[in-house]
């Protein structure tokens, strides 16, 4: 079910922030809210941008999957397989083969850049690593990758290569592999240690409130935004407003996307867990 409502969810955002004219004027002034402050920001967001790489995800690949074989879990490593593999080809298919990015007069016609090459490797490694730790060390390791995940979406708002629909989507991709990988699980194939119930309920609260939080503050902005289409936004309020609330909008859908997991990885063991 998260697989699938997540899928959903990729296309609506394609359809609604790509497909459409209003979509693409109203990310378009995030892009240019983008460029107000963008030479200060950059000096933090390009080092987070940085470390992403092909040998970095192979190398993350490698070491969750050696992981989950040194702890004798041979499926569990199947499923970090799934995740990163198909998380980040499905997000260049999507990019390259199955979206496009219609030209309806918005900004410079550019190819279609939906879903976010770097938000999906760095949601994936987040999620890999979730899957692999211990069980005692899940929420801190949530928490982490909400952070980092949603650090990296951001920071490629900054430097201008992605648009917010292109982040949310690629987080969303990331999930709809996470619940495909999570399905994998049998009753069986259970984490060794200690369980800490109070501890994950507690995070997955904690990311539950700062996602929805976020996600009201990017509704407020973009409702504000489509108000003032009409009369073209162009100011530096408007721009501010809209690229402000782009990345709410990405923080928080990040947020919930990893207070879900961690649920989801907590609700797939079985509470006589040894």
């Amino acid at each position: 079910m998260v697989a699938a409502v997540s899928a959903v969810g990729v296309w609506a955002v394609w359809r609604v922030f790509v497909g459409s004219l209003t979509g693409q004027r109203l990310e378009e002034a995030a892009f240019e809210g983008a460029a107000l402050g963008q030479h200060r920001l950059w000096q933090v967001a390009e080092p987070v941008l940085e470390i992403i790489s092909v040998p970095f995800i192979a190398g993350v690949l490698v070491a969750t999957m050696l992981l989950a074989v040194l702890r004798r879990r041979m499926l569990l490593a199947l499923q970090v397989a799934v995740l990163m593999g198909g998380a980040n080809l499905t997000t260049q298919l999507l990019k390259h083969v199955v979206f496009d990015r219609p030209d309806l007069g918005v900004g410079v016609s550019l190819a279609n850049a939906l879903p976010s090459g770097h938000t999906t490797a760095a949601a994936s490694v987040a999620a890999a690593l979730l899957f692999v730790v211990p069980r005692r060390m899940r929420p801190a390791a949530a928490l982490i990758g909400a952070m980092y995940a949603a650090a990296t979406g951001v920071s490629t708002l900054v430097g201008r290569w992605h648009r917010p629909s292109d982040v949310v989507a690629a987080v969303l991709v990331v999930l709809v592999w996470a619940g495909i990988a999570t399905a994998l699980s049998v009753r069986g194939d259970v984490a060794a240690g200690p369980d800490r119930p109070g501890r994950s309920r507690a995070v997955v609260g904690l990311l539950s409130l700062a996602g929805v939080t976020a996600l009201i503050g990017g509704g407020l902005a973009l409702q504000r935004s489509a108000a003032h289409l009409d009369a073209g936004l162009t100011s530096t309020t408007d721009l501010l407003t809209a690229y402000g609330g782009g990345a709410l909008s990405v923080v928080g859908v990040t947020f919930l996307a990893f207070a879900v997991l961690l649920a989801l990885r907590r609700a797939t063991e079985p509470r006589t867990a040894v």
